[in-house]
């Protein structure tokens, strides 16, 4: 066999990159030490969604962005829009355990609410994506969610008037583009935030604004029940991932076509043959490490509008936000007795809190103050199609030839 000879400069580049790599992870875990030592960052009120350079915002190209959410035309069989699953009714998510699918199938988590997704540095439960822009066609293309096809999308576009002349105005294209389509829904997402909450106004000076029931929540919160240490900061998350111990779904032991999503998704997202065959529960950011430790791992979603979001945790397993509270008061056990498959991984931060009945219900008040209004939407009407070219014009293009 040859031997490889490598150019020292290739050696010394190498060499560069492993140890730039290193100092690198060295470097971050050496911040996350101090971040601990310095404590979680305090709540604060919520300021305006990040706009990012590459995708202004603009009034049109929100209003685009709008029609496209409701419109089920952006999928494979022209039955399932984003707002399928994430119904304005249902807190901008969906009210069951696991989120709907696509026709003929179930999803394998929970619908998450799109309010304030502006905020997140990554979509989804596990944080696969780095934006709305990349979380949309995620979803609308997903094999259990809209399962759309990007060449059958746009070619039904190109066949609504409205939209050839929307697209038009706002991207500058002669006919609709499937990245914009993103681009456009994008906008739109980052307009549903909720700022203006009870929290928000207590922070910002007005103590009227909590009861004092809510205001002793707030007091545990911070303190002896621990919540602040995972949902800190202005976004009440501080967009980590843990193990908490929630257990598996039953309904995956009982509804077939749970069970093959389940297995559909094993084999998706990269599973390996031993994990395929032995999974009892979602393995959460495991399938994008890849790492053991990460095994049962999610991530940290906001507390903001989650009194309107209810089932919660990223299978619905708890349906109420007492129910929650009892979960973490718990330990991270459910009233079985049972938690993760993954218990070597379950965060050391969740553990029995002791909180009596007065306790709990004050948490559940200051929990609630996270949210406003249910915010509401009138729904658009959807552009009708129309053949590209009418008779008279066929006619003429063929007399011109």
């Amino acid at each position: 066999m040859r031997k490889m000879k490598f150019a020292p400069t290739l050696v010394a580049a190498a060499v560069s990159t492993v140890l730039l790599v290193g100092n690198t992870a060295l470097a971050g875990k050496q911040d996350a030490t101090k971040s601990e030592q310095a404590g979680p960052a305090p709540l604060a009120p919520l300021g305006p969604p990040p706009i990012p350079p590459d995708n202004l915002q603009s009034d049109a190209k929100a209003e685009l962005g709008k029609i496209l959410f409701f419109d089920p035309r952006i999928g494979g069989d022209a039955s399932t829009a984003c707002s399928s699953c994430h119904e304005p009714e249902q807190g901008w998510a969906w009210s069951e355990d696991l989120s709907r699918g696509y026709p003929g199938t179930v999803h394998w988590r929970n619908s998450q609410t799109i309010v304030n997704s502006a905020y997140y540095g990554r979509g989804f439960w596990a944080g696969s994506v780095p934006s709305l822009e990349k979380q949309a066609p995620a979803a609308a293309k997903g094999g259990v969610a809209g399962n759309g096809e990007d060449d059958i999308m746009e070619a039904r576009l190109a066949l609504i008037p409205e939209y050839r002349k929307r697209f038009k105005e706002v991207f500058g294209t002669q006919w609709p583009l499937i990245q914009d389509v993103w681009r456009a829904m994008a906008a739109y997402e980052r307009t549903l935030v909720q700022r203006d909450t009870p929290l928000d106004k207590y922070l910002q000076g007005d103590q009227a604004a909590l009861s004092e029931e809510q205001v002793r929540g707030k007091a545990l919160f911070e303190g002896k029940a621990g919540c602040i240490q995972c949902h800190n900061g202005a976004l009440a998350s501080d967009q980590d991932y843990h193990n908490i111990g929630v257990p598996a779904n039953k309904r995956w032991e009982e509804d077939g076509l749970a069970q093959i999503t389940f297995r559909f998704e094993q084999y998706a997202k990269g599973q390996t043959e031993e994990g395929y065959r032995t999974a009892k529960s979602d393995w959460g950011f495991y399938y994008r490490s890849k790492n053991k430790w990460d095994k049962g791992k999610f991530r940290t979603p906001s507390l903001r509008y989650t009194a309107h979001t209810a089932p919660y945790m990223h299978n619905g397993i708890l349906y109420t936000l007492e129910d929650v509270v009892e979960f973490y008061d718990r330990g991270g056990f459910d009233e079985e007795g049972r938690t993760t498959q993954f218990a070597e991984n379950k965060s050391k931060l969740i553990k029995p809190l002791g909180l009596t009945d007065e306790e709990k219900a004050d948490l559940v008040a200051f929990l609630e103050s996270f949210s406003g209004d249910p915010i509401t939407t009138e729904k658009p009407v959807l552009p009708e199609y129309a053949p590209l070219f009418t008779r008279a014009e066929l006619e003429a293009a063929q007399e011109a030839k």
